[in-house]
């Protein structure tokens, strides 16, 4: 046709401008795969308003939680009370967003302990061989084959007056918690690193690293070790939620806290009396632990899933 010119393929090419390449990002990658894990984004959020229920509540809700009023004792959930009263007619929500934030801290400190420590172990016997490799598993086992629950009771129970009257009764008490959960958690966790170190460090990166002269050290601290964190993170979240138990188990046996600091497991133990007459009282403090350890526990789910690479989602 006349007056029809074709243009060239190559300025059809600098004319429309090529779609630009999306980078691949294992950590975005991983982030949409947690994101299709329904019950995990769900629990995220969750324990996100509960988290900021206990941080930002006690300056909402501003009732002491040793004002007594004898006027409203056993008190049932109300407008003045929303989670009632216990005996001594102390506000049970005051109580519930203080006692919150020592549990979580309680749960999330012990996880860090027990990771580090596992993390370390793990490696230390991983990177090695022979007889270091064999006496860090073997203390491993030893540890495992223990009977934690006695020995939580027996370690508090030796030490906590020393600690107390050394750092204070809070502080003390919440040092030696911390330090007991933690040591007594370390051993799946230097399995697992131990595990993910003999499987990784005959991969080709690995051996490529290593012929170009990088050091041992170098090998573990920026090849080896960054591969093998990712079902670590996945145990730190199963830790936190047995942490969380383990400290509502030793209040309730009352070798936690001290009577006057109002954690979740210590108010479950001052209500096992009264669950006939003011249910409401345990129900909270439950409740909290319940839901508090099963969002972690999906959150975990879906940590480990996005995390694994062969599995589709």
């Amino acid at each position: 046709m006349a007056g029809l010119t074709h243009v060239s393929p190559s300025v059809e090419a600098a004319v429309i401008p090529a779609a630009p390449k999306r980078r691949f990002s294992p950590g975005r990658d991983a982030l949409r795969r947690f994101r299709r894990h329904r019950m995990a984004a769900i629990s995220v959020v969750v324990l996100g308003l509960l988290a900021l229920a206990i941080l930002v509540g006690p300056w909402v809700w501003r009732v002491a939680i040793d004002d007594i009023d004898f006027t409203a004792r056993l008190a049932t959930p109300s407008w003045e009370h929303p989670f009632g009263t216990d005996d001594l007619g102390q506000d049970l929500l005051a109580r519930m967003l203080y006692g919150g934030r020592i549990s979580l801290a309680v749960g999330f400190a012990a996880m860090a302990v027990g990771l580090f420590f596992g993390t370390v172990v793990g490696s230390i016997a991983g990177a090695s061989k022979g007889p270091v490799d064999a006496a860090l598993m073997w203390v491993t086992d030893l540890f495992l084959s223990l009977p934690q629950l006695p020995l939580l009771l027996l370690v508090i129970y030796l030490f906590r007056d020393g600690l107390k009257a050394w750092v204070g009764s809070e502080g003390g008490t919440f040092i030696l918690i911390v330090l007991v959960i933690g040591g007594f958690r370390w051993m799946p966790v230097a399995r697992l690193v131990r595990a993910q170190f003999l499987s990784l460090r005959e991969k080709e990166f690995v051996e490529a690293a290593r012929a170009l002269g990088a050091s041992k050290l170098r090998l573990v601290v920026r090849h080896i070790l960054p591969n093998a964190l990712g079902p670590v993170i996945v145990a730190g979240t199963i830790d936190v939620a047995a942490a969380i138990i383990a400290e509502s188990t030793l209040s309730f046996l009352g070798l936690g806290f001290p009577p006057d600091i109002p954690t979740w497991g210590r108010l479950l133990y001052d209500a096992k009396d009264y669950l006939d007459i003011a249910p409401h009282w345990a129900l909270f403090a439950g409740g909290a632990i319940f839901l508090t350890v099963i969002t972690i526990n999906f959150i975990g789910d879906g940590l480990r899933d996005a995390l694994d690479p062969r599995k589709v989602m």
